[in-house]
């Protein structure tokens, strides 16, 4: 990877779990296709093969309830953040999201956290914990507005 601060040109960092976290924000192509972009994600055959040929940062996994693998990760978010030019963070979650989301936050860098789309009636953990550092919640069902009424309801993904 390059020096700190040597890369000037603003990426967009995609942050999100492999398997549905990544459909979802793979299902975003339109939208992010002109801008240079950065993903973390796991380092599964899946997320190798859906993202051949794109600048991909693996993450530490699991997540779920493994405070090395965030703490590993919220380094790894440190790197990534004074590395890079980062214009926003896009996320899905799942747990890999935090850490991004917050130290982006700190770092007065836009943070959009949208919201998956099978979780209608109860927000995820993921949301709840990143909601306070989010520049913007978008959610894909009007339902979800119900959890999160600030939410800008975008229509689903997939």
């Amino acid at each position: 990877m390059d020096e700190p601060g040597s890369d000037q040109q603003p990426v967009l960092l995609l942050v999100g779990s492999s398997g549905g976290h990544l459909a979802q924000l793979l299902a975003l192509r339109p939208w992010y296709e002109t801008w240079r972009r950065c993903w973390v994600t796991f380092d599964t055959p899946e997320a190798v093969s859906l993202l051949a040929g794109e600048d991909v940062v693996p993450a530490h996994h699991p997540t779920t309830r493994n405070v090395r693998n965030l703490l590993r990760n919220a380094v790894l978010a440190a790197r990534v953040l004074r590395r890079r030019n980062v214009a926003a963070v896009v996320t899905t979650g799942a747990g890999v999201a935090v850490p991004f989301v917050v130290l982006a936050r700190l770092r007065r860098i836009p943070t959009v956290y949208i919201e998956v789309y099978d979780r209608i009636d109860t927000p995820t953990l993921t949301a709840r914990l990143c909601r306070p550092f989010l520049s913007a919640m978008l959610v894909q069902w009007e339902e979800q507005r119900r959890q999160y009424p600030e939410a800008t309801v975008v229509g689903t993904l997939l």
